[in-house]
């Protein structure tokens, strides 16, 4: 029987048997007992499925796993410590030292940093692009050695959408995958795989988990990209892997399972970023209310969003969903029932009136985090995307005056009218 999301939201990845626990457990052990030697040593070689250390494999981990993998359509998912843990592994598993990488601009501080800085002293090369660039220069980013294309299905904090249509046509017409971070909008509101993605990230910090308990990440794989078809540009998945006497993934496990296999059984093997056990179980509780969660995040970040439009002591706004916005089409197009919680936008007078701004709210609170079911503020220029000049902030969509405002799922009356006071604070 095909269910619908919100059903898969809560009861996903995890179906008792008779008389076993109707939540899932927390597995919160390090190593599982074996009789035999031989035993473990089939689970080693991959030969067998099965549990042996909570690095590469836990039970709690698995069924988080699964229920994610299902509420985007894909084929196969792997927990991460974060989402940025979830990022690297998502691009390092099919790039690294002499490959290249074509990504969107617009996409959160700390992923620009990863693939201009971080990734780059590790000899991986990464071209951005305008996720509003004309095909032409979207085609003039690839080279022969491009591995992957990277986005995000809303910008965080920039919010543009990503054509992902488009960006997946281009990258499977240079014979690679197209990864999407999907965090923003979760799998309620957007499924880039349905529309020609190929791997979906997520920080399920966020609304996946929706109360700032836990952090963690997750990689999602569709099982539909080729490696076969384009095995000179895969080798880790379509030659042998010596470190597992020889196994080549795309044959063992197929399309469906190779990506996954490899970034466990390699990268989680020798970086270790594991989600806890304990971490799984809080997220696999918000997952269970996000489809109701998310429909309140959007109406309430629309209803933000239409009022400061229209007060006097704000500049300018962006919100996908508003009337208006030169986001609207594509938000139309893909997020047709909303878009999310997160609303960008200036406040007129610059960085002081901002901060003067940020500093009178009472509901609002000013955190390092977004997209929980409280309400919070916060000025990327000078937290999230410190670490980016002014040449790469204006890349990305960011003003020096901009304010990130992740609207909660708090009645919306109460949270226009903490904005109206503080705005009202404002010379």
């Amino acid at each position: 029987m095909s269910e619908r999301i919100g059903t898969t939201c809560v009861q996903g990845g995890w179906r008792p048997g008779d008389g076993e626990p109707r939540q899932v457990p927390i597995y919160q052990n390090t190593t599982w007992k074996y009789d035999t030697s031989e035993h473990m040593g089939r689970l080693f070689d991959l030969e067998e499925s099965g549990y042996f250390y909570t690095r590469l494999a836990n039970p709690t981990n698995d069924a988080v796993a699964a229920k994610v993998a299902e509420l985007e359509g894909g084929a196969a998912a792997m927990l991460t410590s974060s989402g940025q843990a979830a990022n690297f592994f998502a691009v390092f598993n099919i790039a690294g030292a002499g490959d290249h990488v074509v990504a969107s601009s617009a996409i959160y501080g700390g992923t620009y940093n990863l693939l201009a800085h971080t990734m780059g002293r590790m000899g991986l090369e990464c071209t951005f692009v305008d996720p509003h660039c004309t095909d032409e220069e979207l085609k003039a980013a690839f080279r022969p050695n491009t591995k992957c294309v990277f986005g995000e299905t809303i910008a965080n904090p920039a919010l543009a959408v990503l054509d992902i249509e488009r960006f997946a046509a281009a990258a499977h017409g240079h014979g690679v995958p197209l990864i999407v971070d999907n965090t923003f909008p979760t799998p309620v509101l957007c499924r880039p795989i349905e529309w020609g993605a190929d791997i979906v990230t997520h920080s399920t910090t966020k609304y996946m988990d929706g109360h700032g308990a836990s952090v963690g990440g997750v990689i999602v794989d569709s099982g539909r990209f080729d490696w076969n078809a384009h095995a000179d540009k895969f080798p880790g998945l379509t030659t042998p892997d010596e470190s597992y006497h020889g196994v080549v993934y795309a044959e063992r496990f197929g399309l469906e399972g190779a990506y996954i296999t490899k970034a466990t059984a390699q990268l989680m093997r020798d970086l270790g970023s594991i989600q806890s056990p304990q971490n799984a179980f809080l997220i696999n509780l918000g997952l269970e209310s996000l489809h109701l969660r998310m429909a309140r995040h959007a109406a309430n970040g629309r209803a933000v969003a239409e009022r400061l439009a229209s007060h006097p002591k704000v500049a300018w706004v962006r919100h996908p969903s508003l009337a208006g916005d030169s986001e609207a089409a594509l938000a139309a197009k893909y997020l047709p029932d909303g878009s999310c919680g997160v609303v960008s936008f200036g406040v007129a007078g610059g960085r002081a009136a901002a901060e003067t701004f940020m500093k009178n709210l009472k509901l609002a609170q000013i955190a390092t985090h977004v997209a929980d079911a409280r309400t919070c503020v916060l000025h990327p220029a000078n937290a999230t995307h410190r670490q980016m000049n002014d040449a790469e902030l204006e890349e990305a969509g960011i003003s020096a005056d901009l304010v990130r405002l992740s609207c909660g799922i708090e009645d919306a009356a109460d949270l226009i009218a903490d904005i109206d006071q503080a705005l009202a604070a404002v010379e």
